[in-house]
């Protein structure tokens, strides 16, 4: 493993290369190689949306390209003592990471892997039981069905962070509408940001959301509203009708061109004569 994870890395004489590997040896010793978990934790207003309240151990999923949704996902695992991993993201900055209050002392960075961004991702899984990784390139079927049964022989569950769907993924999390708060007409400071966050997975393919705050006002993820999942129809509410005045229903005469002058429907015509 640290062969591979030295030739992903870069050049033998990179001085990243001696460090990373220095890591890997003390996850290792850290880490078990296989997680004894059943679900990766999540924050509390993404339970809902998920069908066991976590992420499936050795599955991938696919994310928005959201810096708020990666670390409320990385935040959870690292909080409980979990180490995790984001590779292909040089712009996720660490301090927004620990705001949203993932373990930097738990977390493992390889920002531009370049095109061997699928080489790290498939040796950090050995150690690492939750990796985010933004794809450089596209890969072949025979390239995902490999780190598949990889992920799935570790224990290890990976984000993909991509707008197109990832093959063989358990399910999707997407961040839309997103609402920022805290600006006046033309000043004003920038306080939070409510998004809605839509997940959808094999075991539940109806998609769920939440109406959350990303980050909410202590740096964590807060939920605003739980919404219906998509697909379904309110229940219809009868309305009541009004009461009869002056002579019955039966016997009122209907004047032409009232609201009640319309047309019956064709199972009626024959009926109607």
């Amino acid at each position: 493993m640290g062969n591979a994870l030295r030739t992903a890395i870069g050049p033998a004489t990179d001085s990243r290369a001696g460090e990373i590997l220095r890591l890997q040896r003390e996850i290792s010793r850290m880490q078990r190689r296989r997680s004894d978990l059943p679900l990766i934790p999540v924050p509390s207003a993404l339970q809902p949306l998920l069908p066991e309240g976590g992420l499936q151990v050795g599955t991938t999923y696919t994310l928005s390209s959201s810096p708020g949704l990666v670390a409320a996902l990385l935040s959870t695992a690292s909080g409980r003592g979990s180490w995790c991993a984001a590779v292909g993201m040089p712009t996720l900055g660490v301090e927004a990471l620990a705001r949203h209050g993932v373990d930097l002392d738990r977390l493992l960075l390889v920002p531009d892997p370049g095109p061997r961004w699928l080489t790290v991702a498939s040796a950090l899984s050995e150690v690492v039981p939750l990796i985010a990784v933004r794809p450089a390139s596209r890969v072949r079927e025979a390239e995902v069905s490999r780190l598949t049964a990889r992920l799935r022989d570790r224990g290890c569950t990976l984000l993909v962070v991509s707008s197109t769907p990832w093959p063989q993924s358990e399910g999707s999390i997407r961040v839309q509408d997103p609402r920022w708060h805290g600006l006046g007409e033309g000043w004003g400071l920038l306080e939070d940001c409510e998004v809605t966050i839509t997940a959808q997975t094999r075991r539940s393919p109806v998609p769920q959301s939440v109406r959350v705050r990303l980050p909410g006002a202590h740096g964590t993820i807060e939920t605003v509203e739980t919404l219906p999942a998509h697909g379904t129809l309110p229940t219809p509410v009868p309305m009541p009708r009004p009461p009869h005045r002056g002579r019955p229903a039966a016997e009122a005469p209907v004047p032409a061109g009232s609201a009640h002058d319309v047309p019956l429907a064709p199972e009626h015509w024959a009926e109607a004569g």
